[in-house]
């Protein structure tokens, strides 16, 4: 009696992951030893990149605050100090937009504070 192999689900198994190696240049997309290597990286860096995407994500909103008080005679950390000691509760990534796309009212909040 043949020995009983379950085809079907190790073929939905590689399948889902020759799905996800779609894309891919050369032997990635269509090798299974390579695209399996290949997708279990790139699921890697995605999991790591959602996370680092938030800080840079800050990092930005801190650079364009930072411009935006400068052109007002203020740095960036006696900003954020006299709006948080003014109780003003507007955020960086809110902060950052005014500054970009809002200079009048970005005026008014460092006026604000000053």
């Amino acid at each position: 009696m043949p020995r009983s192999v379950n085809h079907v689900a190790s073929r939905a198994r590689r399948k889902k992951v020759m799905k996800l190696a779609k894309g891919y240049f050369g032997r990635r997309k269509n090798v299974w030893t390579v695209a399996k290597n290949a997708v279990e990286k790139g699921l890697v860096y995605a999991f790591r990149d959602r996370r680092q995407k938030k800080r840079d994500f800050r990092a930005l909103w801190i650079q364009r605050i930072n411009a935006g008080a400068r052109l007002h005679g203020v740095s960036y950390s006696a900003l954020m100090g006299k709006i948080h000691s003014a109780g003003i509760e507007l955020n960086r990534k809110v902060l950052a937009d005014l500054a970009m796309n809002h200079p009048e009212a970005f005026k008014a909040v460092v006026e604000t504070v000053k």
